[in-house]
């Protein structure tokens, strides 16, 4: 699972701002990578259900032990809401002594500029 491209979920609307989220995950161990993989249908379905979530996308590199995702929402709080409940909370509790390192940003974005890049990602993302 090399990237899962973005999908769009729900329309905002047009020309408003919308919250963004992005993080890279980077484990310690290639068990911590497939961990994170095994855990990822799950969250996903989640974040399909999630109520004030426009689109998502991950970025898998499994055998270099790092994952990114991307994601836009209506508001913090709807973020709030889908990183507290679910599938998610486990799957991030459970994985927290695998973590070598994580990163997180969030932005304000234009509506009409979803999806958003990789190299946006990137370029905010230490």
């Amino acid at each position: 699972m090399p990237t899962l491209p973005w999908t769009a979920l729900n329309s905002p609307p047009h020309d408003t701002e919308v919250h963004v989220f992005a993080s890279r995950f980077e484990t310690r161990t290639l068990w911590g990578a497939l961990k994170f993989l095994a855990g990822t249908p799950a969250v996903w379905r989640q974040v399909r259900r999630s109520p004030g979530v426009y689109g998502a996308t991950l970025k898998a590199k499994p055998l270099r032990r790092t994952f990114w995702t991307l994601s836009a929402w209506e508001s913090k709080a709807a973020l709030d809401d889908f990183a507290r409940s679910g599938a998610h909370r486990p799957a991030a509790r459970g994985l927290a002594t695998q973590m070598a390192n994580a990163t997180f940003t969030t932005w304000q974005a234009r509506s009409d500029d979803l999806p958003l890049s990789w190299s946006e990602v990137f370029r905010r993302l230490p």
